[in-house]
């Protein structure tokens, strides 16, 4: 199954809350579809590459391999972790081996939320249980790059990475000018194109650092570059991806 072939809701999923998804497969993607359950259980394999941690969990008989952002999990603690995709026949450049089937999990969860989810498994989860369970767009963003350090661009409307959020209440529906780096760049999804920018400022641990701004044109990651488009607060796509502040349709000016 090719890329294009995959629903864009699917996409934005795999692709937008995954760091580094698109460069740890191969060009041809497996078959996904949606994890509805939250999986609990011990720690039997934990390794990580290409920015994921990747966990073999042991659930009674049963045995489920998942992937998470690179996290410090060891072997033998219990964890939870978030509904995520199933993928099929997933091949890992990084580590050099393909799981026949693993889940790509938003990340960990608090395993008394992931229990009273899994209560609930012959209900298909709302849009709304999915938000609160994996945490929305808080997700998606791209780890902190602590050497950067870029001025914000020139003009009135010229904001920080940090100033689009912090501001984004007075700033919705206003135009802005950003200068930061292409940290990722995720092409033709639900027909537009995905970048991340940072500028060094922010706080990691909040969120405020990582900046999506969706574009027609096409540009290079770790370019630093320019954009000026149109401020959204509380962006809601559905399936509980929803972004504080996003610039969307942009233009890059330089």
């Amino acid at each position: 199954m090719k890329m294009r072939d995959i629903s864009a809701a699917l996409l934005l999923a795999l692709l937008l809350t995954s760091p580094a998804l698109a460069q740890d497969t191969k060009e041809d993607t497996p078959a996904a579809a949606p994890a509805q359950k939250a999986v609990q259980g011990k720690v039997l394999e934990s390794m990580s590459g290409a920015g994921y941690t990747y966990l073999l969990i042991e659930n009674g008989q049963d045995k489920t391999w998942a992937a998470i952002p690179q996290s410090k999990v060891e072997v033998g603690q219990q964890v939870a972790i978030q509904p995520g995709m199933i993928m099929k026949s997933f091949e890992s450049k990084a580590l050099g081996k393909t799981f026949d089937q693993i889940i790509f999990s938003p990340g960990l969860a608090d395993a008394a939320a992931a229990a009273a989810q899994n209560q609930k498994m012959d209900v298909p989860l709302s849009d709304e249980a999915l938000a609160a369970l994996s945490g929305g767009s808080s997700r998606a963003v791209v780890p902190a790059n602590d050497e950067l350090k870029i001025d914000k661009a020139e003009g009135k409307n010229g904001r920080t990475v940090e100033q689009c959020f912090t501001e984004a209440d007075q700033l919705n529906g206003k135009t802005v000018r950003v200068r930061g780096k292409v940290v990722k760049f995720s092409p033709e999804i639900m027909g537009k194109n995905w970048i991340h920018l940072q500028d060094g400022s922010g706080d990691p641990m909040k969120n405020t650092h990582d900046l999506v701004v969706t574009t027609s044109e096409t540009v290079a990651k770790d370019a630093v570059i320019v954009v000026e488009g149109v401020l959204a607060k509380d962006k809601d796509f559905g399936a509980g991806y929803r972004y504080d502040a996003i610039i969307e349709d942009a233009k890059v000016i330089k």
